[in-house]
């Protein structure tokens, strides 16, 4: 995936997001984007009556939305033009649409600022916390969605990186294994299938790098997903409710895809059963 795929990709986030927005709170008018070189430019706007909003570019501590990313906390008027809460650096989009009431979000990954979402009206706004509730719900689910790829941004340059002819130690072992348990992780919860797909891939340089050759047997042994999902967290000594909890199931069933694994690889103990996979190559 190319940079000017991913940012496709981000911008069809923020629009799921602010078509939300507009489904979901009594604003008409939602708009919204994320940071990029130091300013917001807006790329989705749903409502409006106006071309007023295109091409507006929020810096931070400028106007409602720049407020509301400085402080990382939304900001909300009842009368836009009136207010002396705020800078107008942006009057001319925001009162050229005819908006009154604007509730601004910011859009928080790991303590900072990666855009901001609004919802408008050209009338009163309805009561502050019926409209903040849900655009919150909205804002905190675009920002664990970015919080996600970040991650698996990161892991996927990580991967890249050269090793070392001379094979790998202990300690670069144990970080592959945790690396690999942490991205079986991440994929559960990436709804893009070429996200998923470049994780899968780097999953599958993981294992060549730190598994032996697979022992030659009659029969492959062959895993689901989820069975190597939970052996891959066994691995690092992760307990059933530990388990559960990083992949989001319940303890029950972890418990369950444990037992199935461990009779495919025909292991008495779930340690048996890591050695085995370990093995064959099923797991690093």
């Amino acid at each position: 995936m190319n940079a000017f795929e991913q940012v496709a990709s981000e911008a069809d986030l923020v629009a799921q997001a602010v078509r939300e927005l507009v489904r979901r709170t009594r604003f008409p008018v939602a708009f919204g984007g994320l940071l990029s070189r130091g300013e917001v430019a807006v790329t989705t706007i749903v409502g409006n009556r106006t071309a007023s909003l295109e091409g507006l570019r929020v810096q931070p501590q400028r106007g409602l939305g720049g407020r509301a990313m400085t402080e990382l906390r939304p900001r909300m008027t009842q009368d836009y033009g009136s207010s002396q809460q705020i800078t107008h650096d942006y009057d001319g989009f925001v009162l050229g649409e005819g908006l009154r009431t604007l509730l601004a979000i910011p859009v928080v990954v790991a303590g900072r600022p990666r855009g901001v979402l609004y919802a408008g009206g050209w009338e009163a706004a309805p009561a502050r916390g019926v409209a903040a509730a849900p655009a919150l719900q909205i804002a905190d689910a675009l920002a664990a969605e970015l919080r996600i790829r970040e991650e698996v941004e990161r892991r996927l340059h990580a991967a890249d990186a050269p090793v070392l002819p001379i094979g790998l130690s202990a300690a670069q072992r144990e970080e592959l294994r945790q690396s690999y348990a942490e991205l079986r992780s991440i994929a559960a919860l990436v709804g893009d299938p070429a996200v998923r797909e470049r994780i899968g891939e780097v999953e599958r340089r993981i294992l060549a790098l730190s598994s032996p050759p697979p022992a030659t047997t009659a029969r492959a042994t062959h895993l689901s997903p989820r069975e190597r999902d939970v052996l891959a967290c066994a691995a690092l000594g992760q307990t059933n409710a530990q388990i559960a909890a990083q992949l989001g199931l319940r303890e029950s069933t972890v418990k369950a895809y444990l037992g199935t694994a461990m009779s495919k690889l025909d292991a008495p103990t779930r340690h048996a059963a890591v050695a085995r996979a370990r093995r064959d190559g099923l797991i690093p």
